[in-house]
């Protein structure tokens, strides 16, 4: 794939910006972005020679980019849209108005002329072996689902929920909810019940899939006791499906009187695909609900659109992950992370989508690596800490596995180093395209992220995506190049949330994006755009919290925790470290009398892992005498976490801003006492 690739792996003292990889012209050539920029010439008139020529009239015409992705793909609508969006405005810009679509119809388009046989998932869990799901199998599963759905009274709009692991059950419920104009929205099942309900109950869903537990590096965690407590406390409920995943001869357990088992749903005649009809959309109608983190309260309830998200998704997977038909993509996910849905979305290209459930390490740390080699992965996708863990093991994948069918690497969910590239290059191939991408699930795609006819540089996101309007702010709100500054997006895109569910004149909406600078939405990431376009992501600007590649709300965690009757108050951070490192802190007030002891410690931890997850247990626990908090009453994450890494007190803290000026103190002594460790 490359012209010039380097003769040796790239040297362990690899730098920021460092040239790595430069495609052949063949894959360049043969890239599905390249395929378009030639029809956009053939059939527009346009003579873009190159990337940047193409980002440019991408978010300056947006209107004719954006109709040039319906027109390319073909996308399928009961009626004709009237326009492509109404106002060049955020939030309200409104898009492909007058058309009626289906996500799911789209999704198994590519049935219709696959293969007998095709794969259109390929599935391994710790508790099953690997095996295929040909397109001809997942549509009739999905018919025959979306048949049974209608037949419950799921009618266009009503949520549909579930807490599945990742399996092909879970898809093709996504795929006939969506099928039959349901609004979906998921948790992993390593979610408390706290968590779960924080989310479903703003939702009110009429029905639930769910199972009886999960398994993860050996160990079986039933969760028949929390789907009885969520379903207990979603009154909305009219029905639970039910999958014995963990014991599959099992029948619905006493607990849960008011589920059907998924096989005696699924136990029903095919729905030949000619007489199966798609629930065809309006164009505001949403598609699914997907949670923020819980950073400032309950979780935000964002809502997307069919046609948003399909137009944003097509482009996404073709253009920028070069995804085609027949190649299986791989990214390590669970259900209740927004790349799980893009995973999904590999159908959209007729590639297939490799599922797997468990442990990254188990039973041991090349596991994924083998799985690769076995689905002769083409894309293959997990985040900067899953390498930290490889180099750790001293895995050398490239000569252990056959990789041959591999080309590129797709790097998410936190920022990516040059340390990242480089094991890529010197343990993997050295012939590979490794990408970095960045976005969120407010967007469920990206901002900045991969280009396949362009070079790799060490550390570096190769470009601003298409119709992705994205510049770097500085302090006076001012645009620049090779500096740090805010990730601000100033044009508006398909895939922008509809609305914050229950929120009310969209306060929750504006507030989240757009109070820093009205009418430009303003992310939460610093960002560096250099000269030719590349990108850097520096980490979080506000308070959420980035650890293992997901992000965790700080509020999901002071409620957990500020339940025990030991602790007053809290207050948590994470910090990036050298190397793609992260560490996490927690700052206990504690109420009089009580000490943080091993055993105080114990319980804080336990009770995070049982009403959140693992993930949400600190690096570290601290006693404090007091938690800052700003004038208004807002706990000052930002300011501390800005100190922990080692910025000017005087440019991370404003005394006057603070209830209790001198509470600040013990951060900075802190910091001055731990400054090697803090610094990695």
């Amino acid at each position: 794939m490359a012209d010039d690739a380097p003769a040796s792996a790239p040297s362990p003292g690899v730098r920021e910006g460092q040239w790595l990889w430069s495609p052949r012209a063949e894959f360049a050539a043969a890239s599905n972005i390249a395929h378009y920029q030639r029809w956009l010439k053939s059939e527009r008139g346009l003579d873009l020679p190159d990337y940047s020529a193409l980002h440019q009239w991408s978010v300056t015409e947006i209107a004719p980019f954006w109709a040039s992705i319906w027109d390319y793909f073909d996308v399928q609508s009961a009626t004709p849209y009237a326009r492509v969006f109404d106002e060049r405005k955020m939030p309200g810009a409104r898009w492909f108005e007058g058309s009626r679509v289906n996500y799911a119809e789209h999704l198994l388009r590519h049935e219709a002329v696959a293969a007998d046989g095709e794969a259109a998932f390929h599935h391994l869990t710790e508790t099953r072996p690997l095996a295929q799901m040909s397109w001809q199998q997942l549509g009739r599963q999905v018919r025959i689902l979306a048949t049974q759905l209608r037949a419950l009274g799921v009618v266009p709009g009503d949520r549909v929920v579930s807490y599945m692991p990742n399996v092909p059950e879970t898809a093709v419920a996504m795929i006939a909810t969506l099928a039959v104009g349901g609004v979906w929205s998921s948790a992993a099942p390593e979610f408390g019940v706290k968590t779960v309900i924080d989310r479903f109950s703003q939702i009110a869903p009429k029905v639930m899939f769910a199972c009886d537990g999960y398994r993860f590096g050996g160990k079986d965690f039933s969760r028949v006791d929390e789907v009885a407590e969520i379903a207990s406390r979603l009154p909305s409920l009219g029905c639970i499906v039910w999958l014995p995943y963990l014991q599959p001869a099992s029948g619905v357990p006493d607990k849960i009187p008011q589920a059907l088992l998924w096989s005696t749903l699924m136990d029903q005649p095919d729905v030949p695909r000619e007489q199966f009809v798609y629930e065809r959309v309006p164009f505001d109608h949403p598609i699914w609900v997907v949670f923020s983190s819980g950073t400032t309260g309950l979780p935000k309830a964002i809502v997307h659109s069919h046609v948003g998200v399909l137009v944003e998704h097509l482009k996404l997977m073709h253009f920028h992950l070069n995804l085609r038909p027949g190649a299986p993509m791989f990214f390590y996910s669970t259900t209740g992370w927004m790349m799980w849905n893009l995973l999904i979305a590999a159908l959209l290209t007729g590639g297939s989508a490799v599922l797997y459930d468990g442990s990254p390490m188990h039973p041991g740390p090349d596991f994924l690596w083998q799985l690769a080699a076995r689905t002769r992965c083409v894309s293959f996708g997990a985040s900067p800490t899953f390498v930290q863990m490889m180099e750790k093991a001293g895995l050398k994948p490239g000569s252990d596995h056959d990789l041959s069918a591999l080309e590129s690497i797709v790097v998410a969910g936190s920022p990516s180093t040059p340390e990242t590239f480089d094991w890529f290059y010197r343990c993997v191939k050295q012939d590979l395209w490794v990408t970095s991408q960045s976005g969120g699930t407010e967007i469920c795609s990206g901002f900045v992220g991969a280009v396949p006819t362009l070079p790799v540089y060490a550390g570096e996101i190769q470009a601003l995506m298409l119709g992705m309007d994205v510049q770097a702010w500085n302090d006076d709100g001012v645009s620049v190049v090779d500096e740090v500054g805010e990730l601000m997006v100033m044009s508006p895109f398909p895939s922008m949330p509809l609305y914050f569910w229950n929120d009310d004149g969209d306060q929750r909406y504006r507030d989240s994006y757009f109070a820093h600078a009205p009418g430009v939405w303003r992310h939460g990431d610093y960002i560096k755009i250099n000269a030719r376009g590349g990108c850097y992501i520096y980490g979080r600007s506000d308070s959420t919290l980035n650890r293992y590649g997901v992000r965790i709300g700080t509020a999901e965690i002071y409620r957990c925790v500020e339940q025990l009757p030991e602790i007053a108050d809290s207050l948590i951070v994470c910090c990036e470290l050298a190397g793609g490192r992260y560490f996490m802190p927690m700052f206990l007030q504690l109420r009089a009398g009580h000490v943080l002891d091993d055993g105080l410690r114990e319980r804080i931890s336990r009770k995070l892992r049982a009403d959140c997850s693992p993930r949400h247990v600190p690096d570290q626990l601290y006693a404090v005498e007091l938690i800052p908090y700003t004038l208004t009453g807002k706990k000052m994450e930002l300011p501390v976490r800005k100190i922990l890494m080692g910025w000017p007190v005087e440019k991370a803290v404003s005394r006057d801003a603070m209830m209790q000026p001198a509470a600040i103190d013990w951060f900075i002594d802190f910091t001055q006492r731990n400054s090697e460790m803090l610094k990695g």
